[in-house]
């Protein structure tokens, strides 16, 4: 059975639980202030932890795939494991493993986790288009038949990412500003929310510039340990907080492996989003 559209379950979420996003990057330094030896066993832990902290009250848990796959086979399963156990908890999960190829290569990384009958299926998936747009076409494709969403890197946190994403095009629009365009046409028509995002970093300042009115969501990375706080969000994002999907990974993970300590964490900052929401 297909699921809603993705949009549509996200705005649900995000209304009933608040916009919270919480990663689960499970890298080596955190395991070891954890500690947990770098190792299966201690990936297992961690994962299922967070699973059980937040997984019930937050509307967005984002794994990131990488931290996951550098174990083998043995990390794949526990990431099949923690999305699976995340969604029967009621949150929405984002794969962050931000695929991006052509033709056949780009349908099966789709398969792989927007498909409803795959053991990685996500509610969502990060996906990087400079291989130009249209490479993403099967994974949009995918997406919409099972009732999945993407989120397209556009205007990312990472200082690097300006020499690609700022670069000027013929038309005198940059980059970026194209992949916005290009998510508004996906989205058009659909309501409440339509399910195909953006990747918009929350430590960018004024984007005034740009037209961040998609009619998708806005997945935006950096608030917490890379310096962006719930309140500089309306300087952000402006007309379009309501749709934004604030990440906190390091801010709330580093507060492990106490379940309690994690799940207040992940509560403070929903509340300060919470506020800054009403005050906008």
């Amino acid at each position: 059975m297909t699921l809603e559209p993705f949009g549509t379950r996200l705005r649900r979420a995000m209304d009933e639980r608040g916009p919270l996003c919480v990663g689960i990057d499970p890298h080596r330094s955190l395991l070891v202030e954890w500690g947990l030896n770098d190792d299966v066993a201690g990936l297992e832990r961690f994962s299922r932890t967070v699973v059980e902290a937040v997984a019930g009250r937050v509307a967005v848990l984002k794994p990131q795939s990488a931290f996951f796959e550098r174990f083998g086979s043995r990390g794949v399963a526990v990431l099949e494991k923690s999305v699976q156990e995340a969604r029967a908890a009621g949150a929405l999960v984002v794969m962050d493993a931000k695929r991006g190829d052509i033709g056949s290569t780009m349908a099966a990384y789709a398969e792989s986790f927007l498909h409803k009958d795959a053991p990685l299926f996500s509610d969502a998936l990060t996906v990087s288009p400079y291989l130009g747009y249209g490479s993403l076409s099967p994974a949009v494709a995918l997406a919409r038949e099972n009732g999945a969403g993407l989120f397209v890197l556009a205007l990312t946190s990472n200082p690097e990412g300006g020499e690609v994403q700022h670069a000027v095009r013929a038309d005198g629009r940059d980059v970026g500003a194209t992949m916005l365009a290009h998510l508004t046409v996906e989205n058009a028509g659909d309501e409440p929310l339509g399910s195909f995002g953006a990747v918009v970093g929350a430590t960018l300042g004024d984007l005034s510039s740009y037209d961040l009115d998609i009619n998708g969501p806005l997945l935006a990375p950096g608030v917490g340990a890379q310096g962006a706080t719930p309140a500089d969000l309306p300087g952000v994002f402006g007309s379009v907080l309501r749709n934004v999907v604030p990440n906190v990974s390091r801010g709330v993970l580093r507060h492990g492996p106490d379940v309690s300590a994690l799940r207040d964490a992940a509560d403070r900052f929903a509340d300060e989003i919470r506020v800054t929401l009403e005050a906008a």
